[in-house]
């Protein structure tokens, strides 16, 4: 939005004009073509005519316009992230590792939010996005809001998402959410364990739902009864809730599986109240390997996800798009590990 100047208050109260590239060549009395040069990094200028020109950008306060050098090349330097919870380990964690590859090959990270993540909030987020320039996106789609190509807004435009349904027709990066449910809970059968309740995150969670569904299956697949998924919503809180829910029936289980650590610290307090022991009356296993997992009382076993790895292929990929050079549809996932703590053990003889 412009603004009028007053016209009388004087020419002492109107703002500083920017220095332009006329300015500094008639200041170091060459021609722009020269001062171009410079600013563009070519070396077909003396030297010392060279060090003249950047005396006179200094002095002048003189800052090449980068957006329209890019604008002439077709190219912004620059990447969108969009995120629907950036409070979250993962999704800050996959950020500073895109932010960081980014940086690393001379682009920008336009960072936006969206708070409520829905089809209009996440088509308003491309938008402006659109607006900023930017050469491509990496979407953090932690929960579902609908098919893309509803929004008629990726075309033309490289995209890569993360943390979502691989089925997309998009290029996919993700944490191979399957295989680390499955080694947690391969690591709980062969402690002994056959009766292991699950505590998923939210049902709009893709990573959620995979979880979920690996529980499902591995318990099939060991020809052993699954429990009804209970629901929580990442917080400890909500573990703590749901745990207290399995620890007050007649047949409690013998061990837990969480679907984040959260709530995993959540159900370690509703078994500690209880008067009971951890894993000697029942073993929890988590799912993330957060930086405080191995402060938990006690230790955490949790599965551990790369989100660095997440973000710099994620990134990679996004820039290879950018320059043509990789297919548009593509599912890279990142597989996990176990990481062995005091939480789990064997289960104790006739349960």
């Amino acid at each position: 939005m412009s603004r009028e100047s007053n016209s009388s208050s004087g020419p002492a109260s109107s703002p500083k004009a920017r220095a332009s590239i006329n300015d500094v060549a008639v200041h170091a009395g060459v021609s722009a073509q020269t001062v171009s040069r410079v600013a563009n990094g070519q070396t077909n200028v003396r030297p010392a005519t060279r060090d003249r020109v950047l005396a006179s950008m200094q002095a002048l306060g003189y800052r090449p316009n980068s957006a329209a050098r890019n604008l002439k090349s077709g190219r912004f330097r620059s990447i969108g992230f969009v995120t629907f919870n950036l409070a979250t380990l993962g999704n800050e964690r996959t950020l500073n590792a895109v932010a960081e590859a980014s940086e690393a090959a001379g682009y920008t990270t336009t960072l936006l939010p969206v708070m409520d993540p829905t089809q209009l909030d996440v088509a308003g987020a491309f938008g402006r996005l659109e607006e900023q320039a930017v050469d491509g996106i990496i979407l953090v789609m932690s929960a579902e809001v609908g098919a893309l190509d509803e929004w008629g807004l990726t075309a033309g435009l490289p995209l890569v998402i993360v943390d979502s349904d691989a089925q997309l027709p998009y290029t996919i990066v993700d944490t191979d959410q399957e295989q680390g449910a499955q080694i947690a809970l391969q690591h709980l059968l062969e402690l002994g364990h056959r009766d292991i309740a699950h505590i998923s995150g939210p049902e709009n969670s893709f990573s959620s739902r995979r979880r979920a569904d690996a529980y499902r299956q591995t318990m099939a697949a060991a020809g052993l009864p699954a429990r009804p998924v209970l629901v929580g919503d990442w917080s400890a809180e909500s573990g703590l809730a749901r745990a207290r829910e399995l620890l007050a029936t007649d047949e409690p289980p013998t061990a837990i599986f969480a679907s984040n650590d959260q709530m995993a610290l959540g159900v370690m307090h509703a078994i500690h109240e209880r008067g009971l022991s951890i894993p000697g009356d029942l073993s929890v296993v988590g799912f993330d390997d957060t930086e405080e997992a191995a402060l938990y009382w006690p230790a955490l076993t949790t599965v551990h996800q790369n989100f660095d790895q997440v973000g710099r292929h994620a990134t990679r990929l996004l820039l290879s798009l950018i320059d043509g050079e990789a297919e548009t549809k593509q599912k890279l996932l990142i597989p996990t590990s176990l990481v062995v703590r005091d939480s789990s053990g064997p289960v104790r003889g006739g349960r």
